[in-house]
């Protein structure tokens, strides 16, 4: 499809810098399959949701992936930031490195009390560095030393803080892994939860560490011409048995954001049953797309001509999608990260 489908102009006033507070009286625009809209806040999400339904949550953790540092050179030292987007082993990650060019193997880099050394190059800034601590060690010297990796449509207008090691995080958040956060889960607080709970509305979680592809943008003129980075997730057999007896009882499944919702159609078969995930994924929805497990989803408001657009048009449509952005925006809703969010409640759902 052409990229260009998928475009569509955004306010700069309306991208959000900072999430609601409480995270749960963000509003929340109810997309029906026909079209209709409802104007709500994620507080309101219980009364779409009953006894037989689940809650599919992503449950990764943002590391504090962006580190500021220096290239050691003969001429002098000169500034570097990397994104560490990808654990390679105990001592090594894959990154996204700025600036890259002049950037060697065997270069050493220093961020804080912290060496490294450049293993490899990729192309587009990627490489591959081995630090000099290990594990354990390691986890704590970037826990001290990185700021969490604000999305740059934010970080472009204000720098990370400590306010943002809570804000970038959902309440849920266990494995380490991710530079991005499962932003839809950024919504849910501990009374939300208890009105769910009210409801008899089960709770599941799957882990998508979200890598590099978030950061980067469809730059191809057709869909089929971009290629999706992999991103590891897991789905346990526990996980896909208690959703199999969920569609099986006539419940419903509702993917919280769209890391959740691609690693549940990455296990679900062409016969719709959910089978165990352990891997790397790189699918790529887009209209046409025949879904084959969620029924809800939960999200937030996406980038222009992104893949995540793409995914929720193809979840809804194209034209219904449209409509409900261009209703968001007349209606000033916040987008993006910290921004509101859509429930999608597609046909059957």
């Amino acid at each position: 499809m052409d990229v260009s489908l998928f475009d569509f102009e955004l306010p700069d006033a309306l991208i959000a810098l900072r999430p609601a507070s409480p995270r749960d009286t963000a509003r929340m625009l109810v997309v029906h399959a026909d079209g209709r809209l409802e104007h709500r806040h994620v507080r309101d999400l219980p009364e779409y949701l009953g006894a037989g339904d689940v809650l599919l949550l992503n449950d990764t953790k943002v590391i504090p992936a962006r580190l500021f540092g220096q290239r050691l050179r003969q001429a002098g030292p000169a500034k570097i930031e990397v994104l560490l987007h990808r654990r390679l082993g105990p001592d090594r990650y894959s990154v996204l490195a700025r600036p890259a060019r002049k950037l060697t193997v065997g270069d050493v880099l220093r961020f804080g009390d912290m060496e490294a050394e450049v293993a490899a190059r990729g192309e587009n800034g990627e490489a591959e560095i081995r630090f000099a601590l290990s594990g354990a060690a390691l986890d704590a010297a970037i826990a001290a030393e990185g700021q969490m990796p604000l999305p740059p449509y934010i970080a472009g207008k204000r720098k990370a803080d400590d306010k943002d090691r809570v804000d970038y995080q959902t309440l849920f958040a266990r494995a380490e892994g991710s530079v991005a956060a499962p932003t839809a889960g950024l919504h849910f607080t501990p009374d939300l939860f208890a009105a769910l709970d009210r409801k008899d509305v089960a709770r599941e979680a799957v882990t998508l560490h979200v890598g590099l592809g978030t950061f980067l943008p469809v730059t191809a003129d057709d869909t089929a011409k971009h290629r999706m980075h992999a991103e590891r997730a897991v789905l346990d057999a526990r996980t896909a048995s208690r959703l199999n007896a969920v569609h099986g009882q006539g419940g419903r499944i509702a993917a919280v954001g769209s890391t959740s919702l691609r690693t549940l159609e990455s296990a679900a078969g062409g016969d719709g049953v959910i089978r165990p995930f352990d891997g790397d994924t790189d699918i790529f929805i887009t209209p046409g797309y025949r879904f084959r497990a969620a029924d809800l989803m939960l999200t937030n408001f996406h980038l222009p001509r992104s893949t995540l657009f793409m995914l929720v048009a193809a979840f809804m449509s194209l034209d219904v999608m449209r409509a409900a952005y261009a209703e968001a925006i007349r209606e000033n809703y916040r987008f993006y990260s910290y921004g509101d969010a859509c429930l999608l409640i597609r046909a059957g759902g």
